[in-house]
């Protein structure tokens, strides 16, 4: 019997964690469960325990089931590396490379995808309890989470980057409470992350990429935040993914380019898209959808450039840049403050000869858009065979001096009484004026009212 609740998965006798380190797991859990019975003894009776993962690698051939509150799973290293670089890297060239394998305490998911589909069947870790209260303050912390293999998918692509195979990191069924998800590792899982009614959820601190789909929040939820995680999903999926939540704080992600959005919520009210870093090779960025209202979307930084990887030229999300970055459909949120980059090949633009659009304001009323600024160039598109090299000389190229015309905001006929202010001229604003308020920036030249005086001279004791 084991009299600590603190548990290490390679000391404890059930299972070899190298060959299965769920089944370990699964039989950890049932201790805890077995010496944790009362409920309320001297003011406590369940404070839960810590399973520890000390560095190295454990195959996980059976799913991991958690019913327990107050469960901290934890390792000692996220060691999160680019499988996706390796795998387009001639094999020829692997002997000569430092690492092929993500490391730190990295446990790999062997469960083989269900015939029927169903996603949960391939999570490494599933979370369920019904009855009262929820379960409660389960952690994810310091460990990497690699699905090994993507699958082909009858594309033609190479396996290797199709983003499918069937596998989720953690899978959380039931409604929740206080989780914490911190300093973790998740890399080539078709969803990292899926978590059903959350309430004060913590996703921090993770490196979320390489996989289908990153975050997502389903269900409902509230008062959870998405903060400081460095975060990129594939081309069919979703960086960060909401819906139905109040109180949602995404605030200082670094996200990659792509997901087929940074950022997509759907019926979510009353939160904030704030002081993030967004990068995408697509139009739909951030997208506010299914009556998101009352939403703040401030001080964000938009980068849409061009593809220059070799192995994902010609790969896209199926939109066009009448899109718009920005696209909204909801009641009376605020767009205020974020500065948005297009560095895009003209001669890319879908459909040809369009002009790309920035903000949407696709449906809804009371939306307030102000002091957005945007810089619009056009590129020659370049690419490379290193993922590396070829996505930073892109990033750090600023030397065109050829600017691409925009709609920096197009307000549909579906959406009405709308505030734009100082977030384009008044050429770039497609808004009805009857229905909507606009205050064009003052574009260079142009006459101001009150502006053709010059300027009065300030005496030069004024400033002594």
């Amino acid at each position: 019997m084991h009299n600590s609740n603190r548990y290490d998965v390679t000391t404890w006798p059930v299972g070899n964690p190298a060959r299965d380190v769920g089944e370990v797991i699964n039989s950890i859990i049932a201790d805890i469960k077995e010496r944790q019975t009362a409920s309320d003894m001297d003011n406590g009776g369940k404070p839960g325990a810590v399973i520890y993962i000390p560095p190295g690698d454990y195959h996980l051939r059976t799913q991991v089931l958690i019913d327990v509150s107050y469960l901290r799973i934890e390792g000692s290293g996220h060691g999160f590396t680019s499988s996706s670089i390796r795998f387009n890297v001639p094999e020829e060239e692997w002997p000569d490379l430092h690492e092929l394998w993500p490391g730190g305490s990295r446990i790999i998911v062997d469960i083989p995808s269900a015939e029927d589909g169903a996603e949960a069947r391939g999570a490494a870790f599933y979370i369920e309890r019904t009855g009262n209260p929820r379960i409660s303050s389960v952690e994810f912390a310091n460990f990497c989470i690699d699905g090994l293999h993507f699958a082909a998918d009858g594309s033609g692509m190479h396996p290797e980057n199709t983003y499918v195979n069937g596998k989720t990191g953690i899978y959380v069924a039931s409604a929740n409470d206080s989780f914490r998800i911190t300093g973790m590792g998740f890399v080539y899982l078709e969803n990292a992350l899926t978590v059903y009614h959350a309430d004060a959820l913590s996703i921090h601190g993770n490196f979320i990429a390489e996989c289908g789909s990153c975050i997502e929040l389903r269900g409902w939820g509230q008062a959870s935040k998405i903060t400081d995680n460095l975060v990129g999903a594939g081309f069919k999926g979703h960086s960060i993914h909401a819906e139905n939540h109040g109180g949602l704080l995404v605030t200082a992600n670094n996200i990659f380019p792509r997901g087929s959005s940074s950022v997509h919520l759907s019926g979510v009210r009353r939160s904030s898209v704030t002081n993030n870093r967004l990068h995408s090779f697509y139009p739909g960025m951030v997208v506010l959808a299914g009556d998101s209202s009352e939403n703040l979307v401030a001080t964000n930084h938009f980068l849409r450039d061009l593809e220059p990887w070799t192995p994902f030229l010609g790969v896209d999300n199926g939109l066009d840049d009448l899109t718009g970055l920005l696209c909204v459909s909801g009641n009376n949120n605020s767009v205020i403050g974020n500065h948005f980059s297009e560095a895009i090949d003209s001669q890319s633009i879908r459909p040809a000869g369009a002009t790309p659009v920035i903000i949407r304001l696709a449906a809804g009323t009371g939306n307030f858009v102000s002091s957005n600024h945007v810089v619009a160039v056009d590129v020659r598109a370049t690419s490379g065979d290193s993922c590396y090299s070829a996505q930073v000389d892109a990033l750090l190229a600023t030397e065109s001096s050829v600017s691409l015309a925009v709609t920096t905001v197009m307000v549909d006929s579906g959406s009405a009484r709308n505030t734009i202010l100082d977030s384009g001229t008044d050429g770039q604003v497609v808004a009805d004026r009857a229905v909507n308020a606009v205050r064009a920036t003052p574009a260079f030249g142009a006459q101001v009212p009150g502006a053709g005086a010059p300027a009065p001279s300030v005496p030069r004791e004024f400033y002594s």
